[in-house]
């Protein structure tokens, strides 16, 4: 493959995965890793990505986030994992304030035979809980998004303005130790702030590749959050600098 053709190719594969490694790199393109690892050196110098030890990250936001019927089937087993470690984290009398996104959905139904004061903000949680025997389930006003059957706007931000919760749970479409916590949609990022604001603990539910991107919408600093819980694949550069910011993190 001509050089030209490389740079291209691991131009789009990075954009297209928000990060990846050098050695899936390689695979890919059929070169060697030493080219791979030139490569990115030469394309980080030209500012078209930012290397980092072992691989390389898009440096363009991810402005558009994929439909959630998509998203609900992928990477399902370790959503699993991730929404069990989080259920492990809450005591039985807790007040849950449960974001959308298809991670919280099966937090949602890792919950489901708790006893627990929950409000879900999507329709698909509401779903999820509402035949739950022990646990008393709280549903907001608001407007649902197509196809998330998210609930947004001033009735469901009232609707939080008015409790305080134990815990909030909230889902990640970026977050790193620089940008904090961001989200595709300004409306979704307004709702995450007000069940960030309406909660004494937040712990964010997310597979690794989330923590190397960086979405539109500004939510909080990493600061204000609590606990992280992801997957083991997620890079320590990244984990190790949510740690500093005072963030405890899970691997599962």
């Amino acid at each position: 493959m001509a050089s030209t053709d490389r740079l291209r190719q691991i131009t789009d594969a990075v954009r297209e995965a928000g990060s990846i490694g050098v050695a899936d790199l390689a695979a890919l393109t059929g070169a060697s890793e030493m080219t791979i690892r030139r490569d990115l050196e030469l394309l980080a110098e030209q500012g078209v990505l930012e290397r980092y030890r072992g691989g390389a990250r898009t440096l363009l936001l991810r402005g558009e986030e994929p439909p959630f019927a998509l998203r609900a089937q992928d990477g399902l087993a370790l959503k699993q994992r991730i929404a069990a470690e989080v259920a492990d984290l809450i005591a039985d009398g807790e007040s849950v304030v449960l974001d959308s996104g298809t991670t919280c959905l099966e937090v949602a139904r890792a919950l489901e035979h708790r006893r627990l004061t929950v409000m879900p903000l999507s329709l698909h949680a509401v779903n999820a809980l509402t035949s739950a025997p022990q646990l008393t389930l709280l549903v907001p006003g608001g407007r649902p998004r197509p196809g998330e059957l998210q609930l947004t706007g001033p009735l469901t931000e009232a609707s939080l303005r008015a409790l305080r919760f134990d815990t909030a749970v909230i889902g990640c479409c970026g977050l790193t130790a620089a940008d904090g916590l961001t989200a595709y949609d300004l409306d979704d990022a307004a709702i995450k702030r007000a069940a960030i604001a309406s909660a004494r603990r937040v712990v964010v539910a997310t597979d690794s590749a989330k923590l190397s991107r960086t979405a539109l919408a500004h939510v909080v600093p990493a600061s204000a959050l609590h606990a992280v819980v992801t997957d083991t694949d997620a890079p320590e550069e990244a984990t190790d600098a949510l740690v500093a910011a005072g963030v405890t993190v899970r691997k599962v």
